[in-house]
């Protein structure tokens, strides 16, 4: 009878201590924690940021028409109006890089570009190299 009775102490016990420190109540909630990096999120935390995976894979598919597109006028130097078309899928793509950026939650200026303008090359190119960082393909 009393080996009943100790064992269910030690096992209640032992759930209570797993408890505690499953439950950290010295840290304050995730919500008000600064965002860890990419490779010390936790499970839970990658779930919440997550985005859309559809909302996702539309703008990757955008971002890779975007590109080629830019490829083409860069490369057939018989396309009418080339500088436009080249300035124009240019501010489209860094357009859309920035929206792909502000839906995988990294920093980007929170100015919409204007038309006519475009974003730095330093500044593309760290979008680009985040993104793919994060697993994007386009």
């Amino acid at each position: 009878m009393w080996l009943l009775v100790i064992s269910g102490v030690v096992g209640a016990a032992t759930v209570a201590v797993i408890a505690w420190l499953t439950v950290r109540h010295d840290r304050p909630p995730v919500d008000v924690l600064p965002p860890l990096r990419a490779h010390r999120t936790t499970w839970r935390e990658r779930r919440r940021r997550a985005p859309d995976p559809l909302v996702a894979l539309g703008l990757q598919i955008r971002l890779g028409q975007l590109a080629h597109e830019l490829r083409d006028v860069q490369d057939d130097p018989g396309v009418y109006a080339r500088a436009h078309h080249y300035l124009a899928a240019q501010g489209a793509y860094d357009a859309l890089l920035r929206e792909a950026c502000r839906l995988s939650g990294l920093e980007v200026d929170a100015d919409p570009l204007a038309a006519g303008l475009r974003s730095d090359e330093d500044e593309r190119l760290r979008e680009e190299l985040e993104l793919s960082a994060r697993g994007w393909t386009w």
